[in-house]
């Protein structure tokens, strides 16, 4: 038998998306076709392991089964993909996955809930009116198991072509759903390009912790740990979005990292990731925080009269914003700040900002020149526009690094390097090499203050950061300016001339054609 590729998984899944196409948002169905997908994974390693064990055994049922109460995932029977394809005709097909996921969860609940008792599908609902009238959403759901039981969908490890198809699959999904998605796109998805340059320029060693505070669906933190080159490192992540936190933690599963740690939660209030009451510290933070995030601060609870304040960045209990607190209208600064104070002696840290980050004055100002004066800011590099789902304007990757060496910052605009495709830009794999390079000829000490690659890069050196008021505007520092073409008068007159004479000849016809007309 042929194994199956990654190419067969990712038709057979996109086309099971047809199920809700065109009268459910992606941003939706896109719960419901992953969570299927993870069910059916489970299921089918669970039917391999068992045949496995009955191999071994002689077909001793009842010894195969105690084995299987060891493996990795318990998979009840009635959670089992099997029992909902028989029972895909039943008025409450609804219901009946729901309670299969319920108990999937109970049977696995050190995996599969949250440190607060939250369990992973909880944010999800199969017998949701967000499915349609009864009948709609019975026929949609009995069409996605009939899908699911596909052939090219049977995920049995022995019957694929390599460990990590399943795990592109997700991807595969997640990648197509942002693009379907719009601008609710970037609450879950950073594109893979982007991912994998930030996860290059922060590039761990081995026996690293990688952190992203933001995590969305966790395909950034993913990348930053296969950059590792080894399996010798740990993930941990957080992410606000209940529906959004339980597709990052299915996605580290599907890619073999079990023990990834990712929680739920908002991490500028209420961080989760700490080891009694401090902050946990990272060798590596890597993230795509929303951008300019309103109301990411305060929180004011009333009741009547009485106000209680439940949260205030003044007050930090964990001090990450001793630089400054960032305006209440714009949590860019908030999450750098986090992200460095998370980060340990000799950390480094990755983050996509929009340009604003880089120049606005007032709280913003300070704190960005006290990071500077700190000499924790190593690279401002400029993307080209329509990089990111859900916004077109261009953005930036700051670096920060707890050990760096030289005092100077290393400035590339990158902006006009990149493919340009339908619906977005993309950096293609030259022009992540060439940003890449450039940032480790930098940190290797192979480049001298002043322009490095004309129109490209430059280093600068804190004086002349100074003398900018510590504004990290990308032009300030590397000369974008493009002269325009010389204008060859003559060349221009003699043109005109001959449009002059072209337009009399048509206009002489017309008149004849005219003419003639009217003598008819």
């Amino acid at each position: 038998m042929a194994k199956i590729t990654q190419k067969d998984i990712n038709d057979a899944v996109w086309k099971a998306c047809d199920t809700f196409r065109g009268s459910i948002d992606p941003s939706v169905y896109k719960d419901y076709v992953l969570t299927m997908l993870f069910l059916k994974y489970l299921s089918d390693v669970h039917d391999d392991k068992m045949e496995g064990y009955l191999a071994k055994y002689n077909g001793d049922v009842e010894r195969a089964k105690r084995a299987m109460q060891h493996e990795r995932f318990i998979v009840p029977e009635h959670s089992h993909f099997k029992y909902l394809y028989e029972h895909r005709n039943e008025a409450n097909i609804g219901e009946l996955i729901n309670i299969a996921l319920t108990d999937l969860e109970e049977d696995n609940r050190e995996k599969l809930y949250s440190e607060d008792g939250a369990g992973i599908f909880q944010n999800i609902d199969f017998n949701s009116s967000k499915l349609g009238e009864p009948k709609d959403k019975n026929t949609r759901l009995k069409t996605l198991l009939i899908d699911f039981k596909s052939d090219k969908l049977d995920l049995r490890p022995s019957h694929l072509d390599g460990n990590d198809i399943i795990g592109g699959a997700y991807m595969f999904l997640i990648e197509n759903f942002a693009s379907d998605a719009g601008k609710k796109a970037g609450e879950f998805f950073t594109p893979k390009e982007v991912s994998t340059l930030i996860a290059k320029l922060t590039k761990s060693k081995p026996g690293s912790r990688i952190c992203d505070p933001t995590c969305g669906s966790a395909s950034l933190l993913i990348k930053a740990g296969e950059e590792v080159g080894s399996d010798n490192f740990s993930l941990y992540g957080q992410e606000a979005n209940g529906s959004t936190w339980a597709l990052a933690v299915m996605n580290m599963f599907l890619h073999g990292f079990d023990n990834a740690t990712i929680r739920w939660g908002d991490t500028i209030r209420n961080p989760k990731l700490k080891e009694g009451d401090t902050l946990m510290k990272f060798d590596t933070v890597v993230a795509n925080p929303p951008f300019s995030l309103d109301k990411w601060g305060k929180v004011e609870d009333k009741d009547g009269e009485k106000t209680t304040v439940s949260y205030d960045p003044e007050s930090d209990k964990y001090n990450r914003f001793w630089r400054g607190v960032p305006p209440k209208s714009k949590g860019d600064w908030a999450f750098i700040s986090h992200m460095i104070e998370t980060l340990n002696e000799h950390g480094k840290a990755g983050v996509v900002v929009p340009h604003g980050v880089l120049f606005r004055g007032s709280s913003e100002g300070k704190i960005r020149q006290k990071t500077i004066e700190e000499n924790l800011l190593e690279a401002v590099i400029g993307l080209p526009a329509n990089l990111f789902f859900g916004t077109g304007i261009p953005a930036a990757i700051l670096v920060f690094n707890k050990q760096k060496g030289s005092k100077n910052v290393l400035f590339i605009d990158a902006s006009k390097h990149y493919e340009s495709a339908k619906n977005q830009n993309k950096l293609r794999p030259s022009d992540i090499e060439h940003i890449v390079t450039t940032y480790r000829d930098f940190t290797a000490g192979k480049l001298q203050p002043g322009v490095m690659e004309d129109k490209y890069s430059y280093v600068a050196t804190p004086q002349e950061i100074q003398e900018n008021d510590y504004n990290l505007n990308i032009p300030r520092y590397v000369d974008t300016f493009e002269e325009e073409a010389e204008v060859d008068i003559a060349a221009v007159q003699r043109e005109i001339e001959q449009l002059e004479g072209e337009l009399k000849t048509v206009q002489a016809e017309m008149d004849k054609y005219l003419k003639e007309l009217n003598a008819i």
